[in-house]
């Protein structure tokens, strides 16, 4: 190919290059074994082995998660779902939940302090009352002395509701005439716009313009350890709540808020957690068991099915990536407008800062002058989206690199070619200007191909 010396000297160039900075090592007297890392250099540690504390439990089967803990008198908790979309509440009765044998307490929406909570915006009801925004809403929650009864109890609940319009669609959503999730508020509830040079002149200078469409679609954590909290109260009225809660800061303080509590009367205990990858950042049933301890004056458990998980925990958002991009003949990229719609589901919870994050990296590690990148998060009637790995990030990477493979096959241009002809060097500005340092995509990009064995190809 004619562009295979030309990819072969550059990763020849960048060996050598490599070979007379290796990595200078810089020695304290005071200490003369330690090894004190220089810019741009890799630390020692990686690539050592590490002990972890917790490895000798964990092999032999002695971490204790939530779920292995017990306490005298404990109680059992379960919440029912709605298993509809969108409604209104128009009547409770728990009245056979309550007399059967062996439950010590229901609860409903209408006996929590403030009914709402979140990290962004206060939007998500601990239990609903009276809308229901999707069918993983909680409407009651039973505590039992045992599972079983509080499995049982929840089938003995009879909730009454008026179905309302619903929407699943983040495109129909956006439309004026559409159901309003939250009414009388619009279902676009976040948006992020960034624009940089002349879009329009960019793409009037391009050779080539390639326009494009993708999606990706709702992905759940799956922790190992699904949801897990214990809650009690002392004899001073004070709480504590064990719980899987990644951000126990932040969730002490809306733990407090929803229950109207000083923060000084509420401990959290973060425990061991059997996974979170983002799903766990924020309360969900912990203020329900705190209220059902309050009642009962017994320590109550809450551990969620896998069906919990999925119908009731935050997801991955779902995106739709539009874009188009105008190139030389070369494949220099010379504008990109970017357009995102993200699903958000029923709720906020960390939707506002996936968006940014989306918004700002969507257009790639590529030297753009003239950039249009807009974002907007849509509430439906679906499962709620939240934190998870990366935050909007490998959506959006998903997207611009398989548009990178389609222009570079478009043209003719090795996959690889085209990017090195396009990324981020020492000092390139991003999107929104930020300089940026310690810039290796192009020396990541050529090793990963030596030690792969890519061979150009168009």
């Amino acid at each position: 190919m004619a562009d295979e010396p030309k990819v072969l000297e550059r990763e020849a160039l960048w060996r050598i290059d490599a070979g007379l900075q290796l990595p200078a090592v810089a020695r304290r007297d005071s200490v003369p074994d330690t090894l004190v890392p220089q810019a741009r250099q890799q630390t020692g540690a990686v690539g050592q082995r590490v002990t972890r504390l917790d490895t000798r439990q964990h092999g032999l089967g002695q971490t204790r998660y939530i779920d292995d803990l017990s306490f005298p008198g404990m109680l059992f908790a379960r919440i029912k779902r709605a298993g509809i979309a969108s409604a209104r509440i128009k009547r409770i009765d728990t009245s056979a939940a309550e007399a059967m044998p062996g439950v010590i307490a229901v609860l409903t929406g209408s006996e929590i302090p403030v009914n709402s909570f979140g990290p962004t915006f206060q939007d998500q009801p601990v239990l609903a009352n009276p809308i229901v925004r999707h069918a993983g809403d909680g409407v009651a929650a039973v505590a039992a002395v045992t599972e079983q009864i509080a499995n049982e109890a929840l089938e003995k609940i009879v909730v009454e509701y008026e179905p309302l319009p619903a929407v699943f669609d983040p495109v129909e959503a956006m439309r004026d005439d559409a159901h309003k999730v939250h009414a009388p508020n619009s279902n676009i509830y976040a948006s992020k716009v960034i624009h940089k040079g002349d879009i329009e002149k960019g793409f009037a200078k391009s050779d080539h313009l390639f326009e494009d469409r993708y999606t990706t679609q709702m992905v759940e954590h799956v922790p190992l350890e699904p949801h897990a909290a214990i809650a009690d109260w002392d004899a001073n009225g004070r709480l504590t709540v064990w719980a899987t809660i990644g951000r126990i800061t932040l969730a002490r303080a809306d733990l407090a808020r929803t229950l109207k509590l000083p923060m000084n009367r509420v401990r959290l205990i973060g425990t061991i957690v059997g996974g979170n990858f983002g799903g766990k950042n924020e309360i969900s049933q912990e203020p329900v068991l705190a209220l059902l301890s309050k009642k009962t004056g017994r320590p109550v458990k809450g551990v969620f099915t896998r069906s919990d998980e999925f119908i009731s925990t935050t997801t991955r958002h779902p995106f739709i990536m539009e874009y188009k991009t105008g190139v030389t003949k070369d494949g220099r990229i010379l504008a990109r407008n970017v357009r995102l719609i993200l699903d958000g589901g029923a709720y906020c919870s960390w939707s506002a800062t996936t968006l940014g994050k989306a918004c700002i990296l969507a257009s790639g590690p590529y030297k753009i002058d003239n950039l249009h990148s807009e974002a907007h998060v849509i509430y439906t009637n679906k499962t709620m989206t939240g934190a998870m790995r990366g935050f909007g990030a490998p959506q959006v990477c998903f997207a611009y690199e398989s548009h990178m493979d389609d222009i570079a096959k478009a043209l003719g241009i090795d996959p690889l070619e085209i990017r090195l002809r396009n990324v981020f060097d020492e000092g390139s500005p991003s999107p929104t200007g930020q300089v940026l340092h310690s810039v290796v995509v192009r020396e990541s990009l050529l090793q990963a191909a030596a030690r792969f064995g890519w061979e150009p190809r168009s």
